[in-house]
């Protein structure tokens, strides 16, 4: 089958998709979008978690074909050309970062939190991140960067609107 849907803003088309595989797969082995990790492949660590039309999904548990018309915003469309988007920076800033293979999910799901809350309390941020993963940090830095991406981003020129 063909799959057509919009990747970070820019219409994708693929060709012979088989009906089986996942979105993630897809994402990273057909579009050349490697962000999103494939981790558990069980939707239980968060590694691949996308945006789709607006929500969180774990793009391992989503079928390819279930994209069909949709729109899909993965970690790379967080940035812009010129910068890294405040989230990404907040996590490089507070050292949140370390093998980086949990990175990418808990990023969206940041970008996602803290634009339903804007300043999240902690309670709200291990509620919002509870089914992202990480093995190497203890989740300090996680928390220090979320604090860090919604003080940013609710200064005026911090771009919080991205």
């Amino acid at each position: 089958m063909r799959l057509t849907c919009t990747v970070n803003g820019t219409e994708q088309h693929v060709d012979d998709v088989w009906e089986g595989e996942s979105l993630l797969y897809v994402l990273r082995e057909r579009m050349g979008l490697p962000g999103s990790k494939n981790a558990c492949e069980q939707g239980e660590c968060g590694s691949c978690t996308v945006y789709l039309d607006g929500l969180p999904v774990c793009a391992c548990l989503v079928a390819a074909g279930q994209a069909e018309g949709r729109q899909v915003g993965t970690v790379e469309g967080l940035a812009d050309p010129e910068a890294l988007h405040p989230v990404q920076q907040a996590f490089l800033d507070a050292g949140a970062v370390q093998c980086g293979f949990c990175t990418p999910g808990l990023l969206v799901a940041t970008h996602d939190l803290i634009a339903r809350h804007g300043r999240p309390s902690d309670a709200e941020t291990r509620e919002a991140l509870a089914g992202n993963l990480c093995r190497c940090t203890g989740y300090e830095k996680i928390l220090d960067a979320v604090r860090l991406a919604a003080d940013r981003m609710a200064e005026p020129t911090a771009g919080g609107d991205r």
